[in-house]
């Protein structure tokens, strides 16, 4: 991986964070409770000096330190999503004109297509193979207990400490839990994406690539 294509996949990695933070808004726009992560965001806005998009930096940073303390691996893909994720969907929210939405039934479709956005945004930003963002690195470094075990615990966690900080819970929140990754899979089997195939660069590799001190090439067996 040369230089301009490692400078590519950061341009592919905003990329897809930008698709991302569009589908994370119109989950939010959609008005019928939030996902766990985003309750919480919200909760904390509510009681801070933070927006919504700070908050979500805020946490994703810490997220990221603890990733650092567990010895996750972590890339540069990590960090960009840590620094911009929350700020674009900030973005979003702030430039969206359209009136508050009050039907439950339009509030589900708009959400859907919210989960297909963020799934091509997750396709646009994996395919760049820097590494998952804060919060996925998180899930893997406490799966010394099996992975769904401990994405539930942390999820019930988040989505309690939102709600005690006033943020919205509603039947999204159930939709966005249990939807969210199902919509992910559909979309990745019709595209034909499997994210396991890909081999993620940390920082450590990337900074090498980018100094010109490649790794000795492995010989063929």
């Amino acid at each position: 991986m040369g230089r301009r294509k490692i400078v590519a996949g950061w341009c592919r990695i905003v990329a897809g964070l930008a698709v991302f933070s569009l589908g994370v808004h119109m989950t939010i726009y959609a008005n019928i409770g939030l996902a766990p992560w985003d309750c919480l965001g919200m909760g904390i806005a509510r009681h801070t000096f933070l927006n919504y998009g700070l908050a979500m930096t805020a946490m994703s940073l810490a997220v990221l330190l603890v990733d650092l303390l567990l010895r996750e691996r972590i890339g540069y893909g990590t960090i960009i999503d840590a620094l911009l994720t929350g700020n674009l969907v900030q973005f979003c929210n702030s430039l969206d004109s359209l009136p508050e939405n009050h039907s439950t039934w339009l509030g589900i479709i708009v959400m859907l297509i919210g989960f297909v956005f963020m799934a091509l945004g997750m396709w646009i930003y994996m395919k760049a193979a820097q590494c998952c963002g804060p919060r996925d690195s998180l899930l893997v470094g406490l799966g010394q207990i099996p992975i769904g075990v401990v994405e539930i615990m942390l999820w019930a966690a988040v989505l309690l400490a939102g709600w005690l900080l006033g943020g919205p819970v509603g039947i999204g929140t159930l939709i966005s839990t249990f939807g969210a990754g199902a919509v992910m899979q559909l979309v990745y089997s019709l595209i034909r994406f499997e994210p396991r195939k890909i081999r993620h660069r940390d920082v450590a590799e990337v900074t090498r690539e980018l100094l010109g001190n490649r790794p000795p090439a492995r010989e063929a067996v």
